[in-house]
Parts: structure tokens; sequence; C-alpha cells
């Protein structure tokens, strides 16, 4: 490991910039704290930090935030805005020995006068008896800790750390933080991406607030010769990773249980049986046919007749009592009832649009009147804050917002009028009605 410490001289002289063929999120790291985007919460005259810094005297911390949004280059450019020399570490490549050096080090340079801002990166990757260990230099002054960590510090670090360390919040990166990074990057480049406007859009959608990912998916766009500018279909077909196609080659099995299945869904319980007998008197395996009828009965009644997914459930539970052939007729019954069963797959079509909104939206934070918090770090800094306890308003419903900030309620489940559905509908219009009426 003497080599991940090579690196460890005063910070003093001033860095060189990186090479032109270095990777485009090099060349564009932050010279100043004022360039980090996103952060200005901690790094404006206001935060914590650019109170710190403004005063000249850092205390120790933990950057607490999602990838990319520039938890290392915020340590770095904190030792030199503060003279401190700066030391980096990795939890996941260091050890005891490895920590041992870099105090004596850091106690080293103190006697020199020279202080030290010791970096760790996944922080959290350290074990108790590990995170133990740092409390004495920290103590006395001879490290700074900086410590970066995506994993929640109430739950990853000790109490005592924590209670020498204030816990900064880094933000995922917004759309306009992003937004300043693509055009940094087409500054740099001196040529704009070659993307339309909706798939520059779509592009900044796509990196989750990462700006480390999304600069380096510019760098791919800009690495290769594309003459005419993408557009969002364009973009995704050009940077979406291929998946292997795997197909077991059995035409005859995979027809049958399509037209079982499809059958099933067109409410013909005679089709549905007679595919059925096909497929068992050939020899398959029933309980194959029993899951894929168990998936029928969510995917195509739901909850017009939420007892269909019971009724596939107990068929299990007595074939596997009564085994084959008497445990068969239990399979039957459950075809028989989803076949004749009113049927919505507006269950199946509210999941498609609630993984689609998901993969879109990201790592959006729900609103904090909501958030759990067991730990008094998680209480002060507003977790659960002002959550109203539906138990105790009229008709158990309070009719509060559960959705994140920034994104508007979406509607991904629509009840059919078929079936038990009609009156999950009823009662979804009674409820909607009392939120406009306590919104306005």
């Amino acid at each position: 490991m003497a080599d991940l410490f090579a690196g460890f001289e005063p910070a003093s002289p001033p860095e060189e910039l990186p090479a032109a063929d270095a990777p485009l999120a090099d060349r564009l790291r932050p010279r100043a704290l004022d360039e980090v985007v996103g952060q200005e919460h901690l790094t404006g005259p206001e935060g914590a930090i650019g109170r710190m810094v403004a005063a000249g005297r850092l205390s120790s911390m933990i950057l607490w935030g999602p990838p990319g949004t520039g938890k290392t280059t915020i340590a770095r450019l904190l030792a030199d805005a503060v003279g401190l020399r700066f030391a980096p570490i990795s939890a996941v490549f260091s050890g005891v020995a490895d920590l041992k050096k870099v105090f004596a080090e850091a106690r080293e340079h103190m006697r020199t006068g020279r202080r030290t801002l010791l970096f760790v990166d996944e922080i959290h990757r350290f074990n108790r008896a590990q995170q133990d260990g740092f409390l004495p230099y920290v103590e006395n002054g001879t490290v700074t800790l900086v410590g970066a960590t995506t994993e929640n510090p109430s739950f990853e670090l000790n109490a005592a750390l924590l209670s020498r360390a204030q816990v900064l919040i880094l933000h995922r990166l917004d759309h306009d933080a992003l937004s300043r990074l693509l055009d940094r990057a087409e500054a740099e480049m001196e040529r704009p991406l070659p993307l339309t406007p909706p798939a520059r859009e779509a592009l900044v959608a796509s990196a989750d607030g990462d700006g480390r990912f999304l600069l380096n998916q510019a760098e791919t766009l800009f690495s290769v010769g594309i003459t005419e500018p993408l557009d969002p279909a364009g973009l995704s077909s050009f940077l979406q990773r291929r998946v292997a196609v795997y197909d077991k080659d059995r035409e005859g099995h995979y027809n049958l249980i399509s037209a079982l299945h499809k059958s099933v869904r067109g409410s013909d319980p005679q089709a549905a049986l007679y595919y059925l007998a096909r497929m068992l008197v050939a020899g398959e395996e029933p309980l194959y046919a029993l899951r894929r009828l168990t998936r029928m009965a969510v995917e195509d009644i739901g909850m017009a007749d939420p007892q269909a997914l019971t009724q596939c459930i107990a068929a299990k539970d007595a074939y596997e009592l009564l085994g084959s052939p008497e445990g068969e007729l239990a399979i039957v019954q459950a075809c028989l009832y989803l076949a004749t069963a009113p049927k919505s797959n507006a269950a199946y079509e509210a999941m498609k649009a609630a993984w689609r909104s998901a993969r879109e939206t990201g790592s959006l934070m729900p609103p904090a009147n909501i958030l759990n918090a067991p730990t008094r770090l998680m209480k002060e800094i507003g977790y659960g804050k002002g959550y109203e306890y539906d138990h105790s308003s009229d008709d158990a419903f309070s009719g509060a917002n559960y959705w994140p900030e920034g994104m508007n309620p979406e509607n991904f489940y629509q009840p059919t009028g078929r079936g038990y559905e009609k009156r999950v509908a009823e009662r979804l219009a009674w409820w909607d009605e009392r939120r406009r009426e306590k919104n306005t």
C-alpha cells in the first residue's frame, strides 16, 4: 500500500493542470470552491464550508451525499483554501497499518508547523474499531478529518466519531447544476454536444444527479464522429447497453403457454382448460403451469377480483399436499376461476407507469415530514417534522402530501368499473376530492 501514500507531500505547490488527453471530468475539476456546482448551500458565503474558509479554520466534518456530487473535490479545495496539507486515503484499500503511517506522517508535519487534512473516502467502510482509532488524532489536532460517505452516517459511523465532526449533506445535482457542467464541457471542447435540445435534456435527466457520470457520457459523445445531432431516441440507442439474448429454443412449450395465457385473458374457460390439458398431458411440470397462472392472476385480473391470487396460492398448497394426479384438480380450479373472473390490468399498467417514473425521477428524496427519524441527527435536520398521523384525522385520512419536492403527483393506478375495482374507484375518487378541499 506504500504507493497509496506516495503523494502525501505538502499541498503548497500549485496543482498541475491535467494533461490535454486527461478524462474530461479531470479537466473540468474545479480549481476553487466557488466553481463547485450544486452545493452552494455549503460552499456559499452563508454555508457551513464558506464560513469556515472565511474564518481560515476548519473543523472535522463528514460529507454525506450521492456519488458524483463533489465530495472529493470539496475536500481537496478545502485543504488548499486554508493552507493544509492534503492526505487522501480510501477505506476500501486501507487497513490499520496504513492508518498508522498516515498519523505518523501527520505528526511529523505538525512539528514543522504544517497541519494535515486527512480525507477518508468511503469512511463507512472502516469497522467500528478502526473508526475509534481516529478519535485521539482528531481530538489532539494531529489531523482535521474530512470523511466522505454515500451511506447514512447515523447508521454507519460511531456515535463518538459523529460527536467530533459536523455532518454536511451534499445534494444530488439538480437540472441547473448538471446543465452548467455540460456548458463547461462544451466550452472545454470548443464545440457543442451533437444533440438536439430535447436530447440534451434527456442526457441531463439520465445522469440522476451524478455529475461525473454526466461528464463521462458527454465525453463519449464528443469522442465519436456524429455528423447530425441526435434526438432523444438516437441518444438512447447510442448510449444504451445491449443485453445478451438467451433462448431455450422450445417453441412448442412457449406457444402453448402463450395460448393458455391469452385464453384466460380473453375469458374463454373452455379454451383455457384445453391448453392447460395439452401442457399437462405432454408432461409439463404442473407447478410451472401454476406459476404462470399466478402471473395471470396479478396481470390480467388484479384488483378486479383480489381472490384470484388467493385461489392460485391455495392451488399451490393443495398440489404440494396431494401431488399428481389428484392435486392437478386444484390447478384446474384455479384456471377456471381466472378465466371466469372479471378482468383488469390496471395494477399491471400502474406498475409499468410507476417503474417508468421511478427511472426518470431517479433519487428524489421523499418530503421530510414522512422520512424515518430514528436518530437525533436525523431529527435535527428535519426528518419526520410535521408528519400528520392519519389515524388521528377524521375518517383516518389526513390528505397530506407524500410526493417528493419538485415532483407533481402522478396517477399510476386507474381502477376500472369492473368487479371489486368499481368500489376501489369510488373510494379513490372520494379521497381525491378530500385532498382538493384541503389544498384549496
